[in-house]
């Protein structure tokens, strides 16, 4: 009997020390025995708004472009990533190249207000300390992720909007927040855009509206259009960031969810980070992007069965349509979207890139 219970103790020391050998694993939480299998080290996942993103409707050019712009964005992030940097550097590096860029909705890319100007917002969050800084209604910061950076980092406010947040970065001594003036956000593209929808309002015809929206397909998703990143560095902290120009022909001074926590934005090392894009009054409503993490914090979900339900269930329920991205504290990376396209990448630590933009 002595010897059965020797056999039956050595078995469970072995066991014991193989699963606090194991680097793959990590603990779930150190009052808890229990250990869970890393899928990856570090990883990035970005995403560059969501809509009607068919390819029927892409030339071969632009398709190239795009997939150029999403590789060179997350491969930025990537890198510092690999080197050991912080997951914040490597969310703000990714966007601005998105930013930068006349094809997303956000910084150069950004879509015109009713009245003819560009009005951006953005948001920014750190998953190890829950601060968070955003900024709405921007209209000369060339790089809104970076001033929702520094408020969170620089200022003792979550959110700032419209002039007072332009005088906050006019205060501020970084070479990361530069002061442009409103036209340089115009591109003849998105100003065309506008026209056009300023029509469709006007238009008192389905053939009207039709060949409105056959002329220029983004007349049906003006509502549409984000660029985002979520990344988890090597020391296991995640961060999320969010940044659009909104919707096109936005009136009252709207805002919508990119610049509100728990809706664009939410990252939590003890769950996930997600940065949302799509038709934000009903992302606000069902607070998209924190449901997700309290859904995998308090109700056991994996990240994959939460986006599953926020974004195909729950949001579809609302009427809402849109997408996420979002990742993990075991760097398992979710995609997730109810339209006909997004567009997406992500990279794991292996370094194995994958791009999407049609629903696959």
């Amino acid at each position: 009997m002595k010897n059965l219970l020797y056999m039956l103790m050595s078995v469970l020391l072995i066991s014991c020390n193989q699963k606090t050998n194991d680097s793959t694993t990590t603990p779930i939480d150190s009052n808890i025995l229990e250990v869970e299998e890393i899928t990856n080290e570090f990883a990035i996942v970005i995403h560059g708004g969501a809509g009607t993103i068919k390819k029927e409707n892409m030339t071969p050019e632009l398709e190239a472009q795009y997939n150029e712009k999403l590789t060179e964005s997350i491969k930025a992030g990537h890198e510092i990533l690999a080197n050991g940097g912080s997951a914040m550097d490597a969310v703000e590096a990714s966007i601005r190249i998105m930013e930068d860029s006349p094809l997303f909705n956000s910084g150069k890319g950004a879509v015109f207000t009713h009245d003819g100007i560009n009005s951006l917002d953005a948001s920014f969050m750190d998953g190890t300390t829950l601060n968070a800084g955003a900024i709405a209604g921007v209209t000369t910061v060339k790089n809104p992720i970076s001033l929702a950076r520094k408020v969170m980092t620089d200022s003792e406010h979550v959110l700032l909007s419209g002039a007072g947040a332009d005088s906050f970065a006019t205060s501020l001594d970084d070479k990361n927040i530069e002061i442009v003036d409103n036209k340089y956000f115009y591109t003849e593209r998105r100003f065309k855009s506008l026209q056009r929808v300023l029509e469709r309002e006007k238009a008192k015809d389905e053939k009207t509206v039709a060949r409105l929206e056959i002329e220029d397909p983004f007349v049906k998703d003006s509502k549409y259009g984000t660029v985002g990143c979520v990344a988890l560095d090597k020391n296991g902290n995640i961060a999320a960031g969010t940044s659009t120009g909104g919707m096109t022909n936005k009136k009252y001074g709207r805002i919508g969810d990119s610049p509100i926590i728990g809706s664009g934005t939410y990252a939590n090392n003890k769950t996930c980070g997600v940065s949302s894009t799509g038709h934000g009054e009903f992302f606000i409503r069902a607070q998209v992007a924190y449901d997700i993490s309290a859904l995998m914090e308090y109700g056991d979900r994996t990240l994959e069965e939460a986006t599953e339900e926020v974004i195909q269930e729950k949001l579809v329920d609302l009427g809402g349509t849109g997408g996420i991205v979002a990742l993990d504290r075991l760097g398992n990376i979710s995609m997730e979207f109810n339209t006909a396209g997004m567009y997406r990448a992500m990279m794991d630590d292996d370094g194995k890139l994958t791009v999407g933009m049609y629903k696959e």
